[in-house]
């Protein structure tokens, strides 16, 4: 595995930014796909916001890292914005990068949970095209196996945990997309829906992993992976409540008749 795709004008050109990029690409097209159908949304949003939410994302995702290994980085402190051989986690970046659509959407007096569902299919996609970019990198693979599919790392036979976790963000990307958005019923069911379905696969993915950040004797992603749930299953119960009160019909009519 060659992590360097091309060199231009004497810079090395990684897969790891190739695919990175390609996957905000794909997020933008499908979030504006999804926007044409909803009068709630202004249909430049999902450009406006990316060009926050992406180098927010990739801060929050490196600041994440860091956080965590920081008894490596505080030793090598030049090393701590090198990400061109990965070091990017996922959980941070989509902290980050939800920071930065809050912000956009206080600023243009948008609901969150609307731009969050518009967003989520598209995001979730761009996870599973990035895990290509760990695999040119030859990380975040799993521990050694003689699983038939497994690929070879250092000379060892191992779990491609990144191809399992790639598989699992193509699936929710298409359930998102072509299945529950086209029967939404509220503000952040979409959103929701993902928080549950990521961390239910990523919690059991990361079980196979080697390379793991720990808080203490526990696997951080998987803590991160149960709040998500957590957290996902009480926004679909709090905001399923507001079509029984009649508030989200309210808000969605007065929308419609103002774009």
């Amino acid at each position: 595995m060659n992590p360097v795709a091309f060199t231009l004008f004497g810079l090395e050109v990684r897969w790891y930014g190739i695919f990175i990029a390609t996957g905000a690409l794909l997020a933008i097209f499908f979030a504006e796909k999804l926007i044409e159908r909803n009068p709630r949304v202004p249909k430049e949003a999902a450009v406006d916001v990316s060009i926050f939410a992406l180098p927010l994302g990739i801060i929050g995702a490196r600041a994440y890292y860091v956080f965590f290994e920081w008894e490596y980085y505080s030793a090598h402190l030049s090393e701590v914005l090198a990400i061109r051989n990965g070091g990017l986690a996922i959980h941070g970046g989509l902290l980050g990068g939800s920071l930065a659509i809050f912000i956009y959407c206080l600023a243009k007096k948008i609901s969150f949970f609307e731009l969050m569902d518009m967003m989520a299919p598209g995001v979730v996609l761009a996870q599973g095209i990035g895990r290509w970019g760990n695999f040119m990198n030859g990380e975040a693979h799993g521990g050694v196996t003689t699983v038939p599919w497994a690929i070879n790392v250092g000379g060892q036979m191992v779990h491609p945990t990144f191809l399992y976790e790639s598989i699992l963000d193509v699936g929710i990307f298409l359930f998102l997309y072509f299945c529950l958005s086209k029967k939404r019923r509220f503000p952040g069911e979409l959103a929701g829906a993902y928080m549950i379905l990521y961390g239910i696969g990523r919690f059991f993915i990361e079980g196979l992993r080697t390379d793991s950040l720990y808080i203490g004797p526990l696997r951080t992603a998987q803590v991160v992976s149960i709040i998500g749930i957590f957290l996902g299953i009480l926004l679909l119960i709090v905001q399923s409540k507001r079509i029984k009160t009649g508030d989200y019909a309210l808000k969605e009519e007065k929308a419609a008749t103002n774009k």
